[in-house]
C-alpha cells in the first residue's frame, strides 16, 4: 500500500504535462509549470524566513491562484496549511492563528488594515505574505507574494516529506470557538481519491498516477463554487489537482450565478462543487429566467455538500441538463464519505435521503447500531481513515473520535434515521437540536418543509425559551422578491408533512436570511434575534 503525500503526487502530475492548465481565474491561467514554480518558491522563501517542519501556515484569502499556490507551497517544504475564515473579526483571528501556533500568514491586501490590529497579539508568527489585489499597498512589515514565488529553488526541506504531513482545516464558530481537525496527507488523499473521478490504484504509486496521466490525459475541469476556505472547496480541488485536472475559480468574490453559468461555459466546466440549495436555486432561477443563459452542457456532474438541495431544485436543474448527475454528499471537516446521494434524469433521491457510506454506522442512545426500519433516531458515525484529533484539545477529540468493538469512528454529531433500505434520512446536527415538550426537532428538516411553498427562498428554524414547553419552535422565512406568504399557511404547510410539534409557532419574516459565503447557516445569530424579536410579540 502506497503512502501518499501531495507534494510527491504533484511532483509526478507536473511532469506529465507541464503545459496544462493547473488553475483558471477569470482571464488569467496558471499552468502546471507555472504552479510548480510558484509553489516551489513560496516553499523555499518561508524555509529562508525559519520555518521549520510541520510549521503551520495560514491562508488568509479569498479563492485565487495564490491560495492553492500557497497550501501546495506548504505541503513541499513539510508544514501545514491552515485555513482562515475571511469573515472574521480580530479577536477571533487572534484565537485562531495562536490556537494554530501560526508561524506564516499569507493574506490578501483588503485584509491588511485587520492584519495589522493582530500582530501585536501574535507574535509567534515569523512572516507575512501580501497578496495584492488592487486595495493595498503592501505594507513595510510584510512581503509581496509576488516577490515570494520570484525565485522557485528546489522548494524542499532537509527533513523531507511524509504521509503524517498534516493539513490542518478550522471548522466550527457557531457553537465554540474554530476547531482545528488534524487529516494526514495520506489519510485525507486516502479518503477523498475512492470518491474522485479518477481513481488511482493504491499499490501502483507514484509510477500508476504518472502511467495513468500517460495513458487517459489531463483529468477534469472543477469548479468549486464554494470558498476554498472551507472543506467542501479545498478538498475537491485538492482532488482535482491531484488528478491531474483543472481547477477554474469564479472571478468574483460574491456569488453570482449568472457568472457561475458564464464561467462553466467559458472554461467547459466538467464538475461543479455548490452548497444546495443556497446556491442551487439562484442558478436554476438564472437559467430559467435569463433570455440567453449560459450553455452549461459541458457538467458532467453537480457536486453539493454542507447544506440541504431540495428534490425539486435537483428536477429543475436535470429539466435544463438531463445528461448530467447530481450528487450530493454528506460530510463534515472531521467525518468524510457519511453518505450520498445520486439523482439522474432517471430520477432524483428525496431530500435528506442518503446512501450510507463504506464503514458507516448509526448509533442509538445506547451506542449500539439501531435497526434499519425501526424510525430510531441515532447519532452517525464513520469507521476507517479518520483525522487524528482537534490540535491541541483532547476532550473535544475524545468526545468526537471513539473506538466500537475495536474501530475508530469519527462521530460529529449528525443526527438520522435508517430506512428498511440501509438508506439514511438526515435530520440534522445533534447542537441546533430543539426540545420542545420532550420532544426532538430537528431544525433542517422543518425548514426543507418551509422551502416547499413556492414563496419561500430560505427559512432558518431555531427554539427560543418557553415557560411551557422548554423551547418553542420559531422561524425567519425569506420570501423570493415579489411573493407573499402568512404565517398562517407557512405553518400549515409544514403539519401537512411533518408532525404538528415540529412545525413553528411563529414567524417572522426576513429580507434576507444571511447565509455564508459557504452558505451555512448562523444558528447562533438568528436565535439571538428570534429572542429578541418574539419578546416584544
Amino acid at each position: 500500500m502506497t503512502d501518499w503525500n501531495y507534494a510527491d503526487i504533484f511532483d509526478t502530475v507536473v511532469a506529465a504535462q507541464p503545459d496544462h492548465a493547473a488553475i483558471r481565474h477569470g482571464d488569467r491561467s496558471v499552468s502546471w509549470a507555472e504552479f510548480d514554480d510558484a509553489a516551489r518558491g513560496f516553499g523555499q522563501w518561508i524555509l529562508d524566513a525559519g520555518v521549520v517542519q510541520q510549521d503551520k501556515v495560514a491562508v488568509y484569502l479569498y479563492n485565487s491562484p495564490e491560495y492553492l499556490i500557497a497550501v501546495a507551497g506548504a505541503f513541499r517544504v513539510g508544514c501545514v496549511p491552515v485555513n482562515t475564515n475571511y469573515r472574521y473579526g480580530t479577536d477571533e483571528l487572534t484565537y485562531l492563528w495562536n490556537n494554530a501556533d501560526a508561524t506564516v500568514v499569507v493574506f490578501h491586501g483588503t485584509f491588511t488594515s485587520t492584519v495589522d490590529a493582530v500582530r501585536a497579539a501574535t507574535p509567534q508568527v515569523k512572516a507575512f505574505i501580501f497578496v495584492d489585489d488592487g486595495t493595498a499597498a503592501c505594507p513595510e512589515w510584510a512581503t509581496p507574494f509576488s516577490e515570494v514565488v520570484m525565485s522557485p529553488g528546489p522548494g524542499t526541506a532537509s527533513w523531507g516529506r511524509s504521509p503524517d504531513d498534516l493539513l490542518m482545516l478550522y471548522t466550527g464558530g457557531t457553537t465554540g470557538m474554530p476547531k482545528g481537525v488534524m487529516w494526514r496527507q495520506d489519510d485525507l488523499f486516502g479518503r477523498l481519491n475512492p470518491a474522485g473521478f479518477r481513481r488511482y490504484v493504491p499499490d501502483d504509486g507514484l509510477e500508476g498516477i504518472a502511467r495513468d496521466l500517460g495513458e487517459k490525459g489531463p483529468g477534469v475541469t472543477l469548479l468549486p463554487a464554494c470558498p476554498l476556505m472551507h472543506g467542501t472547496g479545498l478538498f475537491t480541488a485538492l482532488e482535482t489537482l491531484a488528478e491531474g485536472g483543472t481547477v477554474s475559480l469564479l472571478p468574483s468574490r460574491s456569488y453570482d450565478p449568472m457568472e457561475l453559468a458564464e464561467t462553466i461555459a467559458r472554461d467547459q466546466v466538467n464538475v461543479a462543487v455548490i452548497v444546495g440549495d443556497p446556491f442551487a436555486r439562484p442558478l436554476l432561477s438564472t437559467l430559467r429566467s435569463a433570455a440567453e443563459a449560459p450553455a452549461i452542457s459541458s457538467l458532467i456532474a453537480i457536486m453539493s455538500s454542507g447544506a440541504m438541495w431540495s428534490e425539486e431544485i435537483k428536477q429543475g436543474l436535470l429539466d435544463i441538463h438531463p445528461d448530467m448527475v447530481l450528487i450530493d454528499a454528506f460530510s463534515s471537516s472531521e467525518a468524510l464519505g457519511m453518505g450520498s446521494s445520486v439523482s439522474s434524469a432517471k430520477g432524483t433521491r428525496a431530500t435528506a435521503s442518503f446512501t450510507l457510506g463504506p464503514s458507516v454506522i448509526v448509533l442509538g442512545e445506547d451506542g449500539r447500531p439501531i435497526t434499519p426500519g425501526s424510525g430510531v433516531i441515532g447519532v452517525i458515525g464513520v469507521g476507517g481513515r479518520n483525522p487524528l484529533g482537534y490540535y491541541k484539545d483532547p476532550v473535544k477529540s475524545a468526545a468526537t473520535f471513539k473506538e466500537i468493538d475495536g474501530v475508530r469512528y469519527s462521530i460529529p454529531g449528525d443526527f438520522a434515521t435508517v430506512d428498511a433500505d440501509g438508506s439514511i434520512h438526515l435530520l440534522g446536527r445533534g447542537s441546533q437540536c430543539i426540545n420542545t415538550a420532550g420532544e426532538k426537532v430537528f431544525p433542517e428538516e422543518v425548514e426543507e418543509a418551509l422551502k416547499t411553498h413556492d414563496a419561500v427562498a430560505d427559512a432558518c428554524v431555531v427554539g427560543i425559551p418557553d415557560e411551557r414547553f422548554g423551547e418553542r419552535v420559531v422561524a425567519a422565512v425569506e420570501l423570493h422578491p415579489g411573493a407573499s406568504a402568512t404565517e398562517e399557511e407557512l405553518i400549515a404547510i409544514v403539519k401537512a408533512s411533518l408532525a404538528s410539534y415540529k412545525a413553528p409557532r411563529q414567524l417572522r419574516f426576513v429580507a434576507t436570511i444571511g447565509r455564508s459565503p459557504s452558505g451555512k447557516m448562523d444558528y447562533g445569530r438568528h436565535k439571538r434575534e428570534a429572542v429578541e424579536h418574539f419578546a416584544d410579540v
